[in-house]
């Protein structure tokens, strides 16, 4: 496996490096839980030298550019997601899926410059929205190319030199992202720093930093807000969840036991929008869990690399042990056969609550007997990024997701996907501040700047 990753390397102002630093933590084959690096860190010296050069540094990004980007990421997206593959235990045919936000990003960004996002102009007064400064896109690991390739592509559309820091466990993509923004955009611009919380320390608390994209733990968003706040500098933060779905009374059994199945799974459980809390009528408890259960239990579990396999390892064994702790001391059933070796986890059901986000493949399992029960039960944890409704009668199903505290909240639908590409991801509660989205991500990167001549117009009331 080791010889078909890349080497980890970072870019500052146009220059390649090799990170020396030695973070004291291996990286591992989630397959078989062995070492196949050592997780390393980008010099401070040379992240100092990153933020000199993105202080001094314009430049517009055009869409043709940003179109260019795309077109080289392209052929590229089968070897970004076999790497993000091997890196995080998810399976390629979940990597692949999302490989095409890598290059949408950018195309996307671009479509938005050319509709004309920077500008808002009212009756005669000019509204642009210019770039803040220097942004800084600090990504998680469970996916990591896509979510830098969003964050990145929206930055440089607002004119922002971007600053990236990736997972320390997952140092691969962005390795190939970055080779492909160097080639088509001015040195300085864009520059890919790699390391762990102490080079994101660094990296946040530095005052030339004008914006932070931050996506990824409660303490981690909360360490950004906390050196932003003294610096009045804008963060958008999307942290954990601890998502509910609720099951109505009248839902039809195999659509509820595929959304929990799925919810459960995808990414191996290892996504900020999983199924935290499953919520199901009293009387109907026992025969939705037994479906759930067939479902998981016929997953093929395998290695993240084979075509075939729908359910992987966890990324990491420190993360494996932290999802296993969790579920240690409660009443639990586990569904599925797992390979002999590995960062394995079986998607599992608690009885009982789960008040915080266990970010693998297990969620609680509450009952309810009345409607506002269900809809008490799922607003009751201080989360509020996603929420998910399985009903027969769809009007009564939008109605009871309209009563859920969450950014989303889709009906009979378990995709990893937004419910539509130009709706905002906002996050309510813990879960983080502001909102992501397609149109809302590029606009976070900007302020407005308002210019006219005074009294060319007046608004008259009788």
């Amino acid at each position: 496996m080791s010889a078909q990753l890349p080497r980890i390397l970072d870019l500052v102002d146009g220059d390649w490096g090799t990170p020396s630093t030695d973070l004291g933590v291996t990286l591992e084959d989630p397959a078989t839980g062995n070492e196949v690096a050592r997780a390393v860190a980008t010099a401070p010296e040379r992240v100092e030298r990153a933020l000199a050069v993105a202080a001094r540094v314009t430049g517009a990004i055009g869409p043709d550019i940003l179109d260019a980007i795309a077109d080289g990421l392209e052929p590229r997206l089968p070897q970004i997601a076999e790497w993000d593959s091997r890196a995080t235990g998810v399976p390629i045919r979940q990597s692949e899926l999302l490989g095409a936000i890598v290059a949408g990003s950018f195309r996307l960004a671009a479509g938005q410059l050319r509709a004309g996002v920077l500008r808002a102009d009212r009756d005669g007064v000019r509204v642009h929205r210019l770039p803040l400064g220097p942004a800084l896109c600090l990504v998680p690991w469970n996916a990591p190319a896509p979510m830098a390739a969003h964050k990145v592509a929206n930055a440089l559309a607002a004119g922002c030199p971007a600053i990236l820091k990736v997972s320390e466990l997952t140092p691969y993509s962005a390795v190939a992202l970055a080779e492909v923004i160097a080639e088509h955009v001015p040195a300085g611009m864009f520059q890919l720093v790699q390391g762990g919380p102490e080079t994101g320390a660094q990296l946040v608390a530095d005052p030339r930093i004008a914006a932070v994209s931050f996506t990824g733990g409660l303490a981690g968003g909360r360490s950004v807000a906390a050196a932003s706040a003294p610096l009045l500098r804008p963060c958008q933060l999307e942290l954990g969840g601890n998502n509910p779905l609720v099951v109505l009374p009248d839902a039809d059994l195999d659509t509820a036991a595929r959304m929990a199945a799925e919810l459960l799974t995808t990414l191996n459980g290892q996504w900020c929008r999983a199924l935290g809390r499953l919520i199901l009528p009293a009387d109907r408890a026992e025969e939705i869990r037994e479906a759930i259960g067939k479902r998981l239990g016929a997953l093929r579990i395998g290695p993240p690399t084979d075509p075939g396999t729908e359910f992987g390892p966890l990324i990491h064994s420190r993360h494996l042990r932290t999802v296993r702790e969790a579920v240690s001391h409660r009443e639990f059933r586990s569904f599925g056969t797992l390979p002999a070796q590995g960062n394995y986890a079986a998607p599992t059901l608690v009885d009982g609550d789960l008040p915080d986000e266990v970010f693998g493949p297990v969620a609680a399992t509450l009952t309810y007997r009345s409607i506002e029960e269900a809809v008490a039960l799922a607003n009751s944890v201080p989360y509020g990024l996603e929420g998910y409704v399985c009903g027969a009668d769809e009007d009564v199903a939008l109605a009871v997701a309209e009563r859920i505290r969450a950014g989303e909240v889709k009906v009979n639908g378990s995709s990893i996907m937004s419910l539509h590409l130009m709706t905002p991801r906002p996050a309510w509660g813990r879960s983080g501040l502001g909102e992501e989205g397609t149109t809302e991500t590029l606009r976070f990167f900007t302020g407005a700047r308002v210019v006219g001549v005074e009294g060319r117009f007046a608004l008259h009331t009788s």
